[in-house]
């Protein structure tokens, strides 16, 4: 079974700076994932041609459960208002986080957070001075209940805030609101924190250590797979973990096998 987390950048390539659905896809079915959890992810946005990236990726692994959450209705640095259910937003420009299962589902579970009371600092790829103030944007967590080959396993997917102190409030969060369903738990996603400070704050295991970002050069490690403590007695052992460089995004992705 191979774990996968990715933020996409909105599938957005830092050598062109064009979203290209067929680059998407390929960059999608190099992971060869089971289950993948994706971050800054677009549906319906201009920028990124109107296309659902979600369903783009899950095509690419011929995986037949996905589901996109959409965390804002608008464009992130731009103007948006929270997305306040899983009805509000259609037709409109939304930005969210995506989950995608080659395994059955038979529960999906959305969790919001509030996002921080104030504008921080944000690094902007790009040419030009990088660092902007920005308003923090609301998040969202998204769980699933799998059957998977090794029993039923409780998969979630989220995108913290990059504002600091408020993403470890946000972490305490998740793990509370992931107590409610089926262990054993493992967590996916960009927690805009590193990888000692997440394992102190969430009691979760790191399931792979290796740095993320920024692409090129991977010097920090945001992107995260955590297992809870029912995950790390019941699943097999880890048999590989690797960041291969992608033809999108900003970050690398992490993949971490099992069994």
């Amino acid at each position: 079974m191979r774990l996968a987390t990715f933020n996409l950048l909105h599938g957005r390539s830092l050598t062109d700076g064009l979203v290209d659905p067929d680059r998407l896809t390929a960059a999608v079915t190099a992971l060869d994932a089971d289950v993948l959890a994706l971050q800054e992810v677009d549906r319906d946005q201009s920028r990124s041609g109107n296309l659902d990236l979600t369903a783009i990726a899950a095509r690419a692994l011929d995986a037949p459960h996905h589901r996109f959450a959409g965390a804002l209705v608008g464009t992130p640095g731009e103007g948006f208002r929270p997305l306040t259910g899983d009805d509000d937003g259609h037709g409109e420009p939304c930005y969210g986080i995506g989950l995608i299962s080659r395994y059955p589902v038979s529960k999906w579970r959305v969790t919001r957070l509030t996002p921080a009371p104030v504008r921080s600092p944000v690094h902007v790829p790009g040419p030009g001075p990088n660092l902007v103030l920005l308003r923090d944007e609301p998040r969202v967590v998204l769980a699933a209940v799998l059957h998977t080959p090794y029993g039923t396993l409780t998969a979630a997917a989220t995108h913290l805030s990059f504002v600091p102190g408020w993403n470890l409030r946000q972490l305490r969060q998740v793990v509370r609101a992931l107590r409610a369903l089926p262990a054993p738990r493992v967590l996916l996603g960009d927690l805009n924190l590193p990888a000692g400070v997440v394992r102190v704050v969430s009691g979760w295991r790191p399931l792979g250590r290796r740095p993320t970002y920024p692409a090129g050069e991977p010097r920090v490690q945001l992107d995260h797979i955590l297992g809870d403590r029912h995950a790390l007695r019941r699943l097999p052992p880890i048999t590989a973990v690797s960041t291969p460089l992608s033809a999108i995004s900003d970050h690398r992705p992490l993949l971490v096998d099992i069994g």
